[in-house]
This record gives structure tokens, sequence and C-alpha cells, in this order.
């Protein structure tokens, strides 16, 4: 399957390729974003994380494009069915894209703020995070390409490998602002980031369910999967003899 489809108004093909090379566009735009802010946070570059708040405005840019197509569209074309899924998709996606292009710009932002402080191990952590949200990313930009349901459902459920990496890393950063006060700042950034990266591939997460209601035409039947269990981590810190045997996370 491809998104390109055959009308008797050529104009009608041409805009509903229009939305989808925005789309495309937007995507290529959210995936290179994140990288660059990851690259920024281990180069400890401020500046290539400054290059990642400036580039937002594009994306933000293309996802005002997009709705000024889907009401001319809708209010010339009155597309119906499939059409219809496909203009409402358009403005659903780029909604989300538009968010992880603003999720990476604080990324971007985060990584500034600790270049100028010590580096901390647990930011290890973060590109292996990253890394897997950005395949995410690409899969499912290819599979609304490719109209690909069965991909898409397959990135969906992929969702729960970036929560449960994200409760694994927010208990680490807990531990260490416990063990030593003075790695509270760095940690509470480094929080933050990993939060960012975790709210990317819940975006990703909400395209792959547009992607297979565009093609099949209803949602995903089965709940969600989610494994982001830190809301409910309790910290128990050390007595104050200075045994820290007890200390730690429980949920």
């Amino acid at each position: 399957m491809t998104i390109a489809s055959d009308h008797i108004v050529k104009s009608f093909d041409e805009e509903l390729k229009q939305l989808s090379d925005i789309v495309i566009q937007m995507g290529g735009l959210a995936e290179s974003q994140l990288q660059t802010a990851v690259d920024a946070l281990i180069k400890r570059d401020p500046e290539l994380g400054g290059q990642v708040v400036r580039a937002d405005t594009r994306i933000d840019e293309l996802e005002q494009q997009i709705g000024q197509l889907v009401v001319k569209t809708l209010a010339l074309r009155q597309p119906m069915a499939r059409d219809l899924r496909h203009v409402v998709a358009s403005l659903k996606i780029a909604s989300d894209l538009e968010r992880m292009g603003d999720y990476a710009a604080n990324v971007g932002k985060r990584a500034i703020a600790l270049s100028q402080m010590q580096p901390l191990k647990p930011m290890n952590a973060i590109p292996r995070m990253a890394k897997l949200v950005l395949a995410i990313i690409k899969d499912v930009i290819d599979a609304y390409i490719e109209l690909d349901a069965q991909k898409a459902i397959e990135v969906w459920a992929r969702d729960e490998e970036v929560d449960e990496m994200y409760t694994s890393l927010f208990r680490e950063l807990l531990t260490y602002m416990m063990e030593d006060p003075r790695n509270i700042t760095g940690c509470t950034h480094l929080l933050f980031i990993a939060k960012n990266i975790e709210r990317i591939g819940d975006h990703a997460t909400n395209i792959a369910e547009t992607v297979h209601f565009l093609v099949v035409g209803r949602d995903i039947e089965a709940e969600r999967p989610k494994g982001d269990t830190s809301s409910f981590a309790v910290m128990t810190p050390p007595d104050d003899k200075g045994d820290d045997s007890n200390s730690g996370t429980k949920s």
C-alpha cells in the first residue's frame, strides 16, 4: 500500500500527497532534533543544544501549514471514508510531531545546563533510551508511508520497553540524589531529560494508533501496554547513624 490515490480531480491527489509529504518531513525533523539533542548531552556541547532549541520553530511552521491545508481540503473537497481519515490523520500526527519537537528542544536546553556541570554516571543510560525511541520514530513514520497497520501495531507495543527503561533510570537517579545532595541539580536535569524522551515515545505511540486507524478504519482493540511505574516509587533514606544498607526504592 502507498499513500497515493487516484481521484477524478487530480488536484485532490496532489493535496493529499502534499499533506503526506509535510508529515514525513516533520517526522524526519523530529527524529533529527532528538538525535542532535542527545549528541549535545553526550558531547557536553552547548552550541549543539542551542541548535535544537532554535530549530524547533521549523517544526511549528510545518504544523501550521498542515492545519491550513487541512481546512482548505475539508472545505473544498468534503472528503469521505478513507480520504477523510487521511486528512484527519495528517492533522493528528502533525500535532504529535510538533510536541515531539518541543520535547527535543527541552532536552537541548537541559543539555546546555548540564554541559556546565560535572558529568554524572546515570547519564550513560540516556543515549540507550534515546536510541530505542529514535528507532520507534523511524518505524512509525515508515508505517505511515507504507500504510502498514501491522508495523504500526509492532511500534505501538514497543512503548512498554521505553517506559521500563524510564522507570529504571528514575530509580537510579533518585538513589544518586539521596547518596549525595550535591548530585541533586544534575540528576534533576537528567530526570527531566529522561521524562521528555519517554513522552516522545508516547507521542510516537499515538502516531502508531492513528496510522492503524487510517489504514483499517478502527482503533487498536487491545489496551495500550504501559511499563512506567515511577509514580509508585517510594524512597527509603539512610538512617541518621549513616547505615545506608536499607536505602533504595520500593514500588
